[in-house]
């Protein structure tokens, strides 16, 4: 396995296949392969989401924390994966180098390439590992905990992927049938679970959020809260909190006049 950058990256490579140095110690060329970039790669690895919540999910995951992440990059570098691969690994075919995050949120990179909407995140052009991947349960939960390692079966396990080969810092796993949430650290290159606050949520510190479940309308989801507890809200919902605030308003001083 190939480390770039500080960023480990396995590459499955034909007997004819060598690794070239460069000027540069951190950066090698493979001999008689092309090195794929975002539009080369597969988009979709064929498969769909699996219910009708996934989703709206991700669509309030984005909404409630994009203020946050405009705070902490005033620059507006940073990227949201929703459902969307990280390629890891070149193998044929490309999609069993890939994983598909329901949910992820990278740091410190442009949120467009050359002028273009990211088809897929592609580490060994980008280098910079995700913060956070959340996944989604609709089955079992086996895949979003396989530890399967590359050499053991023919693709790599989600939790294997996430903690060896990307190291991603936070692994989320949501399974709203069960109201249940498991959050990972990555410390010393394996994961640990954390343990719920006293409000019952998880800290992601370099975030400054917390992320816990919250019951609506009979459903769990996945919500996002600051450090003090109160709950990031939606769009949807900060427009109807200054809809409802401007309603008071009008109901003691009449109407706003023009």
């Amino acid at each position: 396995m190939l480390k770039l950058n500080n960023v480990y990256l396995g590459i499955a490579m034909e007997s004819t296949q060598t690794l070239v140095p460069t000027a540069n110690p951190n950066v090698v060329k493979l001999a008689n392969i092309n090195i794929p970039d975002h539009t080369q790669l597969p988009e979709s690895d064929g498969t769909f989401v699996k219910n009708f919540q996934e989703h709206p999910q991700s669509i309030v995951l984005t909404s409630s924390i994009e203020p946050i992440l405009q705070k902490l990059h005033p620059d507006g570098r940073y990227c949201i994966g929703q459902d969307s691969g990280i390629y890891w690994r070149i193998t044929e075919p490309p999609e069993k180098g890939a994983e598909a995050p329901d949910w992820f949120y990278v740091p410190n990179v442009p949120p467009l390439l050359d002028g273009e909407f990211r088809r897929s995140y592609v580490l060994w052009k980008e280098f910079v590992v995700p913060l956070i991947a959340i996944e989604f349960v609709s089955g079992s939960g086996k895949e979003e905990r396989d530890y399967t390692s590359p050499h053991e079966g023919e693709k790599a396990g989600k939790f294997w992927v996430y903690e060896q080969a990307i190291g991603i810092p936070f692994y989320v796993i949501f399974e709203a049938s069960k109201a249940l949430i498991e959050v990972y650290h990555l410390i010393d290159r394996r994961y640990v679970k954390m343990q719920p606050n006293d409000r019952g949520h998880y800290s992601i510190a370099p975030m400054g959020v917390e992320i816990g479940l919250k019951q609506e309308s009979g459903l769990y989801w996945l919500r996002w809260w600051n450090e003090s507890g109160n709950l990031l809200l939606t769009g949807d919902e900060r427009a109807a909190k200054a809809e409802a605030l401007l309603q008071k308003y009008r109901d003691r001083f009449g109407d706003i006049s023009e």
